[in-house]
């Protein structure tokens, strides 16, 4: 395979060809080196943009001819293009760390990614995250690619009428301004695939995008030669009803796996970042059944061990589910697609596989297919367990294997220079690129001054940047010029700042913080201690609710003028708004209803800057919440929508801000003007909370507790006889497990040790092939304990029945404790491939 170095450029001079490198790799996205090379080429541009592959499209050849003259601006590209060099090719925590690994490759599927505005193919955090997993591997060294879809429009974007009513624009994304280039094959043409699709063959066209060290592979459908419907099958992302989702879904699943063989390439790990990509389990299971002669039950097995799910969703609801006669329509009309009957593959997807009636549901697929699956923080783990808890009936909920990784975001993308600057100061230029060990010592020596300067230099920037939105957004709606004169001088750089941003939908509860107007006016308007708000977000564009929210807070603002200077909506809520919000406010406020926020990943963004949080006790900050690093509402319950308990944590939320949180922010101030306490907060938060919430932890936890576990498992099953090994013992639980049975318990308690004897009757089991066990649930004194019992003497009298007995100290009472029997095999993880079970009573 080849790629073609440059993709409608004008003609560049070869002193000049570093460019085209540096301009195509997203590293520029989080690394800022060379911002000045891109400045220097074309000002205007590079401002309005921070595009470096749009700089390249449209620079004039009179330029570029002067730039190829221009001895020191020569120099300076050397320089940097041989740093970029050194930097991709220096070795990595990865390498220093698993020179020997399990697994060789990991392929990371994802609906969006989120790297940089110049690649808008994403709606908001599943993809930010993504994207963030991109460049944390490319600075870890792990090898690791991504697989996407190439969408035609992305995201709306966002504007406001003259009613203060969102308005959506779908600008369309032109693939040759955008640092993408195409696929080439082994001839030098571009890389097309022909997707199996009922009646018809729908081709996929492969782009690829560098991200550092790290390839994003993305596919779209907008090839000529398909059907203008086909043509629209990426148009829009997240776009179109149930039968345009599923071809989507199918894309990227089984078209991304299509790509990896035509590419040559075969991961150990797939990783399906949500249940979008779940196809790609039948993919893989298939080409197993094409390379190794097997039939489809052996194939999942042998390639399920390299299949990990991380699901984003908290609700049931949230789940992609399809009907069971679209499904059928796919499925039978392109079998060479699946590689298997439609009602196999039907029963992958429902909790009922024999209930024709319901619909198919890819986390259920996800889940099926998988050998591990984790959620993305602590509180999200416990709710997904109670969620996929049907899968595995007669299980406990502990004991639902659904694992978390705790999501965090990748720093350098998310930190101001100033932040940078500081940072490399306390802890050095590579505290992002190793195991954080001594972040937090380093960093609590920072004096309160530099802390101090670096939130009022951020405060400052953000302001600055406000105003220039705010001024853009009034011109957009006509307002009178004077007004637009005003914006110029809105805010005050002293103030405290506050900054509120996510999608408005009504989970998210964003307008909390207005369901006491006046009370909120005189938080903003105090002449002694002055506050501030920055607000932003979009709605979904079917999201009515949500629309209404954002024009009661548009609203708002027009019929308060003595708040132009205290509040300000931005418009058009994307990375670059995001980028400046966590950069420079003071304080984050989020207020989702829990446990519906699975995660949240905005509060993490600015810890980096010496932002403070305040937040409902959902998601990542229920982990890591603590009086020294901000302050929580809510009291780690759950109350769904009880419109009581949302006027109750309206009540937490003005009272914390007026008694706690701005008092704190103006009061003990030394002679420079520093206040003191809040600064030692501020210390507690950066020192504390970012390393530990940084993508950089995120992806180590992933190597360590799921890729690197599942490459081993992977690995005992490379030999055809394993894997049928596992089928058989799987074959003979289900048929021989209805007739497992218990016979007499005797327990007893002496010299503080309880003694259990229980006869098992194995019907033809292997006893090898079960594991008993004693069980007792955990409780407010006491863990949840699981103990395996030894096996003795076969019974006499009857067939393959065995006593088996235990002792363990008395630390608890005996009614606490249940046995169970449940399957066993040393190379299976249970329940996760073989989930009966069998309880005593």
């Amino acid at each position: 395979m080849t790629i073609a170095p440059c993709y409608l450029l004008p003609q560049m001079p070869e002193s000049l060809s570093g460019l085209t490198e540096l301009a195509l790799d997203l590293r520029w996205a989080w690394s800022h080196a060379a911002d000045s090379l891109w400045a220097e080429i074309a000002p205007e541009l590079w401002e309005q943009t921070r595009n470096p592959w749009l700089i390249l499209q449209n620079i004039s050849s009179q330029t570029l001819q002067e730039l190829a003259q221009n001895p020191a601006f020569i120099e300076k590209l050397k320089a940097f293009s041989a740093q970029h060099q050194e930097q991709l090719t220096q070795s990595s925590w990865f390498e220093q760390n698993y020179a020997q690994t399990s697994f060789r490759q990991v392929a990371y599927f994802s609906m969006e990614f989120g790297l940089s505005e110049a690649l808008p193919i994403y709606s908001g955090g599943l993809g930010i995250l993504a994207g963030d997993c991109l460049k944390t591997a490319s600075d870890l060294g792990i090898p690791l690619l991504g697989i996407g879809l190439l969408w035609q429009q992305g995201y709306f974007r966002q504007t406001l009428d003259e009613n203060s009513r969102q308005q959506e624009f779908y600008p369309y994304n032109d693939p040759t301004q955008m640092p993408v280039t195409p696929v080439r094959d082994s001839e030098g043409e571009w890389l097309r695939l022909q997707l199996p699709f009922p009646g018809r063959k729908v081709i996929l066209r492969a782009w690829q995008a560098q991200v550092g060290r790290v390839t994003l592979y993305l596919l779209d459908s907008n090839d000529p030669l398909n059907t203008p419907a086909d043509r629209g099958i990426t148009a829009e992302l997240y776009g179109g009803g149930p039968e345009t989702r599923l071809q989507q879904e199918i894309c990227l699943g089984i078209g991304g796996w299509l790509l990896l063989r035509r590419l040559g390439i075969q991961p150990e790990i797939c990783h399906l970042n949500e249940g979008h990509a779940a196809f790609a389990i039948l993919a893989r299971a298939y080409s197993h059944m094409q390379d190794h002669g097997t039939q489809f039950e052996c194939a999942l097995n042998g390639t399920r061990a390299g299949n990990i799910f991380t699901t984003h969703t908290p609700v049931s609801a949230g789940f992609d589910r399809f009907p069971a006669e679209l499904m059928t329509r796919y499925i039978a009309g392109a079998p060479e697609a699946f590689g298997v009957d439609v009602e196999t593959i039907l029963a992958l997807g429902r909790e009922n596989p024999d209930d024709p009636q319901e619909p198919f549901n890819m986390a259920w697929l996800a889940i099926r297919g998988s050998i591990m699956v984790n959620a993305v923080s602590r509180l999200h783990g416990e709710v997904s367990r109670r969620l996929f808890q049907p899968l595995f009936p007669r299980w406990p909920a502990d004991e639902v294997p659904v694992t978390h990784v705790t999501n965090g975001v990748h720093m350098p993308s998310w930190d101001s220079a100033e932040a940078d600057a500081l940072w490399t100061s306390c802890c050095g230029k590579q505290r992002w690129l190793g195991d954080l060990q001594n972040l937090a010592a380093e960093f609590r020596k920072t004096p309160d001054s530099l802390i101090w300067e670096l939130r009022s230099k951020g405060r400052q920037q953000v302001i600055h940047f406000a105003r220039q939105r705010l001024q853009q957004q009034l011109a957009q709606a006509h307002a009178p010029l004077e007004e637009q004169e005003r914006a110029a001088l809105a805010l005050d750089p002293n103030a405290l700042t506050i900054g509120f941003a996510r999608r408005f939908t009504a989970y998210k509860r964003p307008n909390l913080l207005l369901s006491n107007p006046d009370r909120l006016r005189q938080l903003l308007t105090n002449p002694h201690r002055p506050v501030q708000l920055l607000i932003a977000g979009k709605a979904h564009p079917r999201d009515e609710a949500g629309k209404k929210m954002i024009q009661q807070w548009t609203l708002f603002i027009h019929q308060h003028p003595e708040l132009a200077n205290h509040i300000v909506f931005i418009a058009d809520y994307d990375m670059l708004v995001a980028e400046h919000l966590v950069q420079g406010v003071d304080l984050w406020i989020n207020t989702p209803r829990r446990p519906w926020e699975a995660s949240g990943t905005s509060g993490m963004k600015v810890l980096v800057n010496g932002g403070l949080n305040l937040s409902e006790l959902d998601g990542w900050w229920a982990e890591a919440y603590c009086p020294e690093t901000g302050w929580a509402i809510g009291d780690r319950a759950e109350h769904d929508d009880d419109p009581q308990w949302d006027i109750q944590e309206a009540e937490t939320l003005y009272h914390l801000l007026e008694n706690e949180i701005v008092p704190l922010f103006y009061q003990d101030r030394d002679a420079s003007g520093c206040p003191q306490a809040w600064i030692q907060k501020i210390r507690e938060s950066m020192s504390r909370l970012t390393p530990l919430y940084s993508s950089n932890r995120m992806l180590r936890d992933y190597v360590s507790t799921l890729y690197e576990p599942a490459g081993r498992l992977l690995a005992d099953r490379s030999e055809k006889s394993r894997i049928e090994e596992i089928c058989n013992w799987q074959k003979n639980i289900r048929q021989h497990w209805p007739l497992l049975h218990f016979g007499d318990l005797h327990v007893r308690t002496e010299n503080n040790r309880h003694y259990f004897e229980l006869h098992v009757y194995l019907d033809d089991l292997d006893a090898e092939s079960i594991s008993v066990e004693l069980f007792a649930n955990q409780s407010d004194q006491y863990p949840l304990e699981v103990v395996p019992m030894q096996r003795g003497e076969a019974l006499s009298g009857a067939v393959n029945s065995y006593n088996y007995t235990l002792d363990i100290p008395a630390d608890r009472d005996l009614a606490d404790y249940t046995p169970r029997i449940i399957p066993c095999h040393q190379n299976c993880l249970v329940p996760m491939e073989s989930a009966e079970i069998l309880w005593y009573r």
